[in-house]
């Protein structure tokens, strides 16, 4: 039995999700007349107290779909340094849209109002224009790091004020939530747009959702097609998503309460130097010189563990539905008996 750490995004369909998929009532979705699609749809717009919803295949397609919609060529947008669509998006901000990115500095990946609004440029015409600010909840560099009510309305007025778009990229939003008790709709009431992944901690196959107002994701539509993210009989997948938030929200506690367990196993080894703050289902950990990640990483194999290095000196561990309590037990152990 191997024990995946590598990420989120590696969990299995549930039985139950199983049944879901092979019951749902398909169509062509690009004609909006696959009704399983239209369900998921209605039903992340209504969460998020939005207008309307766009199912599709990736976070990433979400992502590069709201910048598109929300900005036009000659803008940026502003984000932490840490952003998924900095990092880990293939400079899809400039090979989509044309527009420049404004990096910040927080705390984990995590922006508060005083750095957006300082970093907003002034109208020159040798300066890109501001139109949009882009946050990530959980952040996945940041370790899972959550962003609090009070500092998106925060951001959010800052926004307003300035006349810009704000993009929340939820690729693990429901982990935050789970954590802070927050509704749903009281995140979605300070996002302009939100990028919702099923495929993550919630444990379907495929696909994110991506909400905002009917206009907005009038030409989201519009732009998923143009990206090639039409799809056909979509609804097998929307099923799945449909299923994730029915069933797989409450149960992130869980992985939560891993990611704790081995972080405080952490704590105690002598070759980690640093674990950053574990807050949701992501532990990053660096370790003292001259252990490398590949040395360890090769040892966790051989006891039927992966995870991935996530710097020179870095490691990031992930739980999820397919991580259990007995498997993060072993973990700790084969951890301790480390010996170099």
């Amino acid at each position: 039995m191997t024990i995946n750490l590598v990420s989120d995004t590696v969990t299995r369909p549930t039985p139950g999700m199983l049944r879901a998929m092979w019951a749902a009532e398909v169509g062509d979705d690009v004609f909006r007349e696959d009704p399983a699609v239209n369900a998921l749809e209605e039903k992340c717009a209504a969460l998020f107290g939005h207008e309307a919803a766009l199912f599709c295949p990736s976070g990433t397609m979400t992502n590069q779909i709201a910048l598109k919609v929300h900005t036009r060529p000659l803008d940026e947008v502003i984000c932490d340094e840490m952003s998924h669509i900095y990092q880990y998006e293939v400079g899809g901000y400039a090979f989509h849209s044309g527009i420049a990115v404004n990096l910040l500095k927080g705390e984990y990946g995590i922006l508060d109002a005083e750095m957006v609004e300082a970093a907003i440029r002034p109208r020159f015409d040798w300066l890109p224009k501001s139109s949009l600010v882009v946050i990530e909840n959980t952040c996945n560099k940041g370790g899972g790091s959550i962003y609090k009510l009070e500092a998106i309305r925060s951001i959010r007025a800052v926004c307003r004020k300035h006349g810009l778009a704000l993009h929340l990229d939820g690729a693990r939003l429901f982990n935050a939530l789970v954590e802070t008790g927050d509704s749903p709709e009281s995140i979605g009431a300070e996002a302009d747009s939100i990028s919702l992944c099923l495929s993550k901690g919630l444990g379907a196959p495929v696909g994110s959702v991506l909400t905002g107002s009917r206009s907005f994701i009038a030409e989201a539509r519009r732009v998923r097609k143009v990206m090639g993210g039409g799809m056909r009989q979509a609804g097998y997948l929307a099923a799945a998503g449909t299923y994730a938030l029915d069933h797989h929200v409450e149960r992130l506690r869980d992985d939560h309460t891993h990611a704790r367990m081995l972080a405080s196993a952490l704590a105690d080894l002598p070759y980690v130097a640093n674990i950053r703050p574990v807050q949701t289902n992501i532990v990053i950990f660096d370790l003292v010189p001259p252990l490398t990640p590949a040395v360890l990483l090769e040892y966790l194999s051989q006891n039927g563990i992966k995870a991935t290095a996530f710097g020179p000196q870095t490691i990031r561990f992930v739980t999820h539905l397919d991580v259990t309590r007995e498997m993060t037990e072993q973990v700790t152990g084969v951890l301790q008996k480390w010996g170099g």
